[in-house]
């Protein structure tokens, strides 16, 4: 196998006998000679109105094509030592696939249904506003992510083994393209029967997930949980609690407190979500290019800085939706999402402001930067009459200081409802949006226009709580055998960096039972 690297346009990266030209031209071999080839990487680079495909090639020259990896053999382990997870999202299920892997029998516990269920809740919540709150789009099997448009972008390859948990996604049922692609992506629509793979493994080699099973209860002694509470009725011994619950469960930061085990105020960031129409964006990142077979639906990031603090955007979603995330029902919540082909008429992302605990008076209480994001959420239920309207204003409104009368469109299925957001947010986040705008108005021109549309709030971007660990062991520092993980402890930032973080807390295990 050869690797070949080369630069060409749009239209040439489509055409096979192009790519097949051009390598055998790179690698300097003749037409007699057999070449297979498959692509290794691929990216957009539309930083000038020359667009190119930055193109990364295997090649076979007079050879079979090998695999491009073994899949993984997973044991029976019926009959191993038992890890006890807290959560299937991301983190909870990479940690039981990583237990098996190690030998060890996961016990997953996860307070939501599994994916078909939770599916009918979802659509009582988007079409009737009716939200459960143990089954919606943050509870249930998989976790957030399974409705997160399944972006796999991730800047934590120091963190560990990004390619093993690519490679047990294409194993589950992800296409290759997530190998290859700069900005990896599944779509919402394909990640449920991928969850749903994962499961079955889980099951058929003697792990268990409990669904509706949520956790109500620690009982620890001797600085260590000797028991875990579920349902307030069932309680289960264990000797290794890997603690995956997202950073939505607040009811967990709670019981952490109540029992005495350290949680922490965390920094994180909150702000709206801005929808533009996707052609709008393609003509603003592709040079005019528009309605174009041979580009992906354009993103955008964006960053600024306005008054000593970081305002940018957040979990892009280009042909996406804008989705209510409430998990409670006197609070509105948005995210967005896209399809597999990302192939909506409308584009999406969050823009937000970075929250501090020295932005309130006690920076010192655990649950400060928690309880602010709390009254952002319940005052934009409250201005939209209590229900799962979103609160909305278009962009131009926004920034001028005015009331929207008119809304050109959104995504949000339950409905918008005119408000400003000065009635929601306090001033210095207000004034720290309204800049950035500006700013990113100069960066993209016609970025900051009435054709695109702001909801509020974009508030659950990562856990305003931590939930402490030793740097070197990963267990809590006061309580040996918990190992808080991932997003919900303020480890993560996404599908590849919890996952990641859930096998790295079974290594962690592994090593400690090793040693000792």
């Amino acid at each position: 196998m050869q690797e070949v690297h080369f630069s060409c346009t749009p239209e040439e990266a489509k055409d096979h006998s192009y790519l097949e030209n051009r390598i055998r031209q790179e690698l300097g071999i003749s037409k007699k000679q057999s070449l297979r080839f498959r692509w290794r990487k691929r990216s957009v680079d539309a930083r000038n109105a020359r667009i190119k495909i930055n193109a990364s090639f295997d090649a076979f020259v007079d050879e079979e094509c090998t695999e491009r990896f073994l899949p993984y053999d997973f044991p029976t382990v019926t009959d191993q030592e038992a890890i006890h997870i807290v959560g299937a999202g991301p983190a909870g299920l990479f940690a039981a696939l990583e237990a098996i892997l190690q030998h060890k029998k996961p016990i997953l516990f996860e307070r939501g249904k599994d994916v078909r269920s939770r599916r009918r809740d979802l659509a009582q919540l988007t079409k009737s506003s009716i939200l459960n709150p143990e089954s919606n789009y943050c509870f249930g099997e998989g976790g957030a992510g399974t409705y997160s448009d399944g972006k796999l972008y991730t800047r934590s390859k120091k963190r560990g083994d990004v390619q093993k948990v690519m490679q047990l996604l294409v194993q589950f049922g992800a296409t290759e393209d997530i190998l290859v692609d700069a900005h990896p992506h599944i779509g919402t629509n394909k990640l449920p029967q991928l969850i749903v793979a994962i499961r079955e493994q889980i099951i058929a080699c003697g792990g268990e997930i409990h669904f509706e099973h949520k956790l109500t209860d620690l009982h620890v002694s001797n600085g260590k949980i000797v028991r875990v509470e579920i349902n307030g009725t069932k309680t289960f011994e264990v000797n290794h609690l890997i603690l995956a619950t997202g950073h939505s469960a607040r009811d967990i930061f709670y019981l952490l407190h109540k029992r005495n085990i350290e949680v922490k105020a965390k920094p994180f960031a909150l702000g709206v979500r801005v929808e533009h129409t996707q052609a709008f964006i393609d003509k603003l990142q592709y040079h005019g290019r528009l309605n174009d077979e041979f580009l992906p639906p354009a993103s955008y990031s964006l960053v600024t800085q306005v008054d000593g603090r970081g305002v940018y955007s957040f979990c892009m979603c280009p042909g996406g939706i804008i989705a209510p995330c409430a998990t409670e029902t006197n609070e509105v919540v948005t995210n967005g999402w896209s399809p597999s082909k990302r192939n909506n008429p409308y584009s999406n992302s969050g823009i937000v402001v970075s929250i501090d605990p020295s932005d309130f008076p006690q920076p010192e209480n655990p649950f400060a930067c928690l309880e602010f994001q709390q009254s952002i959420e319940k005052a934009s239920w409250e201005a939209a009459g209590k229900s799962q309207k979103v609160p909305a204003q278009c962009l131009k409104d926004f920034v001028q200081k005015k009331k929207s009368t008119e809304f050109p469109r959104s995504s949000y299925q339950p409905g918008i409802i005119s408000v400003e957001m000065d009635d929601i947010f306090p001033a210095f986040v207000l004034d720290r949006l309204r800049q950035a705008f500006k700013d990113f108005d100069r960066k993209m021109p016609g970025f900051v226009t009435n054709d695109a549309v702001i909801h509020a709030p974009e508030s659950r971007t990562s856990s305003p709580v931590l939930i402490p660990r030793d740097p070197e062991t990963w267990q809590h520092p006061h309580v040996s055998n918990l190992f808080p993980c991932a997003e919900g402890a303020g480890y993560a930032g996404g599908i590849v960096s919890a996952a990641i973080d859930g096998m790295n807390c079974v290594a962690k295990i592994c090593q400690s039972a090793t040693s000792h």
